[in-house]
């Protein structure tokens, strides 16, 4: 890890800002990313494509343009909400073993804050490396999508923001949950299978959420992975008008600041002795 505070600040015995404090942290992470960047090839890329591939191109091309998706391909259709996807589980991928293992087993939280860093600071250079893989992951996914011909436009930068955004909204209360958990991690099994799952198929990714039964449609309308697609098919797609999507927006960035406030005070009764 690059050194947590700079020769100047130790010469002068000044404490670094909050963002450079942060940022120190995504030094880290990066530096490890660097030597070990080809064992996640599958997740920040190759994973949405597959799906993109099996489901876009070779089941889409069985399936006719109509109403449920709009009158476009499936290809189309399905494009925006896989990187949405992809960013989800990346983000919530990121927020639980790696969390756990900075304070139970690698204990480099403890370190980090033995230093002027404070776990405020440490959360979030947390939150800015994985800003910063999921903004990798949606960048990978959409050239490669580029070359299937699966973008109408330049709206496709857009979709790579949203994916930024829902990603966050799902890490922060997972982070918060990790902070929590102090056994081997065995809750985040039930989160996977449970919740991602789920939350990846019957969120609107692969078909609308009307094919849902109308009593059990309140748990498409609570997802993050939901409001994250209908900003991404907005986006590139268009349909979406400007009051539906503050208030996907707003579902988002409430979800956040929620997960971001009880991720601190988590990290403050984790670490501070």
């Amino acid at each position: 890890m690059s050194s947590l505070v700079s020769a100047e600040a130790r010469a002068s015995g000044r404490v670094v800002g909050s963002w450079r404090a942060a940022w120190f942290r995504v030094e880290g992470h990066w530096a490890w990313y660097r030597r070990y960047w080809r064992s996640t090839l599958y997740s920040t890329g190759l994973q949405p494509v597959l799906f993109l591939v099996a489901l876009g191109v070779g089941f889409g091309s069985q399936v006719k343009a109509g109403t449920a998706t709009g009158g476009l391909s499936y290809l189309h259709y399905i494009a925006p909400t896989l990187l949405v996807s992809a960013a989800a589980q990346n983000a919530v991928g990121e927020s639980t073993y790696p969390v756990l293992s900075g304070f139970k087993w690698q204990k480099d939280y403890l370190a980090v804050t033995a230093t002027p860093i404070t776990p405020g600071q440490l959360l979030g250079g947390h939150f800015l490396w994985v800003a910063l893989r999921l903004s990798m992951v949606g960048a990978v996914y959409a050239l490669i999508a580029l070359a299937f011909g699966a973008w109408l436009n330049a709206g496709v930068v857009l979709v790579v923001l949203v994916g930024v955004v829902t990603g966050l909204a799902c890490a922060a209360p997972v982070t918060a949950l990790a902070a929590t958990t102090f056994d081997e991690g065995t809750r985040f099994n039930a989160l996977f299978r449970f919740v991602l799952m789920p939350m990846t198929l019957f969120s609107g990714t692969f078909f609308p959420i009307t094919q849902i039964p109308s009593a059990l449609r309140w748990l498409a309308w609570v997802s993050p992975l939901w409001h994250g697609n209908e900003l991404a098919r907005g986006a590139t797609l268009g349909g979406l008008g400007p009051l539906p999507a503050l208030g996907h927006l707003a579902f988002l960035a409430a979800l956040l600041a929620v997960g971001v406030v009880l991720s601190r005070r988590y990290y403050y009764r984790r670490l501070v002795v």
